[in-house]
């Protein structure tokens, strides 16, 4: 018999000083869409297709005693998958949105990365499916 693997990533946790900002920000600049917020203002869960991003105040996380500490210190880093097709189309929406692409790096022959970072300077990257390896589940 197999053993159990996971099947996907179901949320990722970023930290934020200032959470309205950052939820403006998500859904601004990503279009995402705000699932649930957090007792006492501790943070927010925003939908990323069938996945979670988490958008924390560190500090806050620390105070709690329901779930472990989700605290953390200096910027992290999420890359959201985009198709093929739309990546050329980012470009526009994040320049009228005032964020500046960081870095474009190409992996193999898929389009190149977009690398830009939101407010509290946590490295946000817009990647294809492709420049990973990926088995069939």
């Amino acid at each position: 018999m197999q053993e159990p693997v996971p099947e996907m990533v179901l949320e990722s946790s970023l930290y934020v000083s200032e959470l309205e900002r950052a939820k403006e920000f998500y859904g601004r600049v990503l279009g995402l869409r705000v699932m649930e917020g957090f007792e006492g203002g501790r943070g927010v869960a925003m939908q990323v297709g069938p996945t979670v991003l988490l958008l924390f105040k560190a500090e806050e996380t620390l105070k709690r005693e329901t779930f472990p500490a989700h605290g953390t210190r200096g910027p992290g880093h999420v890359a959201f998958r985009v198709s093929e097709e739309e990546m050329p189309r980012w470009r526009e929406p994040l320049r009228e949105c005032g964020v500046a692409i960081e870095k474009e790096v190409k992996v193999g022959e898929n389009p190149p990365s977009l690398y830009f970072r939101d407010p509290d300077g946590n490295l946000l990257e817009l990647a294809v499916q492709g420049i990973w390896p990926f088995e069939e589940a």
